[in-house]
């Protein structure tokens, strides 16, 4: 079993399919953690959903954006907030409904997944408080650990360690912010949102062991052609 990591995908069922593609994924053997933010953005979120569905072994995990979706699947309220920010293109994707298998999979999405001392969220997270003390808004939206890793990383100090895990793998934070739709590292956390939702962006899929990165086309190519 190979083992994958793979960034916010935004409704990119196309960038989806590439990224399995060019990495050699095997639905039915190797292991995929999702970090979460499948819906707003792109067209294809009832895609990606279903995408997902056929993959044997996966860990999802829950994005601020996912939980938008989750609330208006409970409510059926649409604020402006959600539907600016890539909300409308969701609510068009299931404009046939939503199926029972594609409901349980964004509702059993879990806030973060710990595996042999790595751990896995969706924004980040308060190293100086346990895991189960902290909040959702917490690990859907922080962005203070991954501020303190670029800062801790550009001053090259030897002991660039900031939490108890080897390695932290975050979603949330485009890495095309900085310059670049590539993976970042700095000190243990390993930045996979490689902008798939914005101009210029891709989306990225890494074998957690090797480190080795396999990323979609351009997105936008992929969608305005």
């Amino acid at each position: 079993m190979r083992r994958f990591v793979i960034g916010d995908i935004h409704g990119a069922n196309r960038a989806l399919r590439q990224c399995f593609e060019r990495s050699g994924f095997d639905k039915h053997k190797d292991l995929l953690i999702c970090l979460g933010d499948l819906c707003d953005g792109w067209p294809e979120v009832a895609e990606v959903l279903d995408s997902l569905l056929e993959v044997d072994n996966l860990k999802l995990l829950r994005g601020n954006h996912d939980q938008w979706m989750l609330e208006w699947l409970e409510t059926g309220d649409t604020p402006y907030i959600w539907t600016s920010q890539g909300g409308d293109s969701t609510i068009l994707s299931f404009k046939d409904g939503i199926s029972d298998s594609q409901r349980k999979l964004i509702y059993n999405a879990q806030l973060y997944h710990i595996m042999d001392n790595m751990l896995f969220v969706h924004g980040g997270f308060n190293p100086d408080k346990p895991l189960e003390l902290q909040s959702s808004h917490e690990l859907l939206w922080d962005r203070k650990l991954v501020r303190k890793a670029l800062f801790c990383g550009s001053t090259e100090k030897e002991d660039c360690h900031l939490t108890k895990f080897e390695k932290v793998f975050v979603g949330h934070t485009p890495t095309i912010n900085f310059g670049n739709p590539v993976p970042i590292f700095a000190c243990e956390i390993c930045m996979l949102d490689t902008g798939a939702r914005w101009p210029g962006g891709v989306l990225t899929m890494m074998d957690i062991d090797s480190e080795k990165w396999y990323s979609s086309d351009v997105v936008t190519s992929l969608y305005h052609q």
